[in-house]
């Protein structure tokens, strides 16, 4: 039941929430989806996001609010000027701020991938921007200990408090395995799936260059294709005349994600950058071995029974892989067990919990 008036008013900078295939679009709808279930804590409080999507308020319904903010708020003098209890920056990265520094104000980091990622004025103006969202910030909220200590290596954090709380895993709650099926591409051999946006940080380019070094093994790679780096997996694949073993699929829908997840030989996820890493948990739960980069947030969210690159030349790649498939097939049913039950640790509703006891913590200061 959504709070009345005279409770506490949590507003929730969701703008991302209207990308769901992208993972801070999924970090909002998730994040919102498992405080609308909280109805002890909004009973006193109102949750409030920053949406006008039709399909998250279906999905989320009556018990939290819904504001729409126009582009224009971006700009100082259009900022928003309504007396919110607490402001909650859920992507680092937005413009939108509210009018008053007075209004309680939490932040959530999830990386500083932009200081690899950006150059010039593009830089200089991420670096200002995240600067002065943690210097106003009351307790900062971090998705990995890797987005915490990379960003005290590059900033002064001042003395507030802060957190690390995990995200859930997407597929926890949503997935019904016996269901899944696939209305897009259906590989006829046993493949290696890879999934997220197609950009030259996630590095799939490698996983071309490795399936030289392996026989009867094709590779699937699912997302966002808008970037340049697309090309490069192009020219890769018919540089190696690898254009009957490889696919790239594009944007694909929850339920081919689910298909790809369950029928895979392995799923594999060589980027160099990472916050936190959706896709390793939810490949972890139909129980596939998982294969990584050891850099940044990967080995922290894939643990101590994932296989990890720690360099990527690839016939080395290869042989990592296929080791690490032998490891696994040799254990299948203990390590396919390990993998289900580390992701199942990861849950929306603990994370969500973690944010109320953070957002009470604030508001009784």
């Amino acid at each position: 039941m959504k709070a009345t008036n005279g409770t506490k008013k949590i507003f929730l900078e969701t703008h991302n929430i209207r990308k769901l295939h992208t993972g801070f679009g999924q970090f909002n709808f998730n994040l919102a989806k498992a405080l609308s279930h909280e109805t002890e804590f909004l009973n006193e409080h109102e949750v409030i996001l920053n949406c006008n999507n039709d399909i998250v308020k279906k999905a989320l319904g009556t018990s939290v609010s819904y504001n729409k903010y126009l582009p224009i708020t971006r700009y100082p003098f259009f900022r928003i000027k309504k007396n919110f209890n607490l402001w909650h920056s859920v992507n680092q990265n937005t413009k939108i701020e509210p009018a008053s520094n007075a209004i309680p104000y939490l932040l959530t980091i999830h990386d500083t991938n932009f200081l690899d990622e950006e150059k010039g004025a593009s830089f200089d103006f991420r670096m200002k921007q995240l600067k002065e969202k943690i210097y106003r910030s009351d307790a900062i909220v971090y998705v990995s200990e890797f987005a915490k200590t990379s960003t005290h290596a590059h900033f002064d954090i001042p003395n507030i408090p802060e957190y690390v709380i995990y995200n859930g895993n997407n597929l926890n709650n949503s997935v019904k395995h016996t269901d899944a099926y696939c209305t897009n591409f259906v590989p006829s051999a046993p493949f290696i799936f890879s999934i997220g946006q197609v950009v030259e940080k996630k590095n799939f380019h490698t996983l071309i260059d490795m399936l030289r070094f392996t026989t009867d093994i094709h590779l699937v790679i699912a997302g966002e294709m808008k970037s340049e780096y697309v090309e490069v997996l192009q020219q890769k694949i018919r540089l190696h005349k690898l254009e009957k073993r490889v696919s790239l699929l594009g944007t694909i829908s929850e339920s081919d994600k689910i298909f790809y997840y369950k029928n895979c030989l392995a799923f594999a996820f060589p980027s160099l950058r990472e916050g936190f890493g959706f896709p390793v948990l939810e490949a972890m739960t139909f129980g596939k071995p998982v294969f990584l980069s050891n850099k940044t947030s990967l080995p922290e969210i894939g643990g101590n029974h994932a296989f990890y690159w720690d360099n990527f030349d690839p016939e080395y790649m290869a042989n990592v892989f296929m080791n690490g498939m032998n490891q696994f097939h040799q254990n299948k049913d203990i390590l396919s067990s390990m993998y289900k039950n580390r992701a199942q640790k990861f849950t929306w509703e603990n994370a969500a919990k973690e944010y109320m006891n953070v957002y009470k913590s604030i508001l009784n200061q």
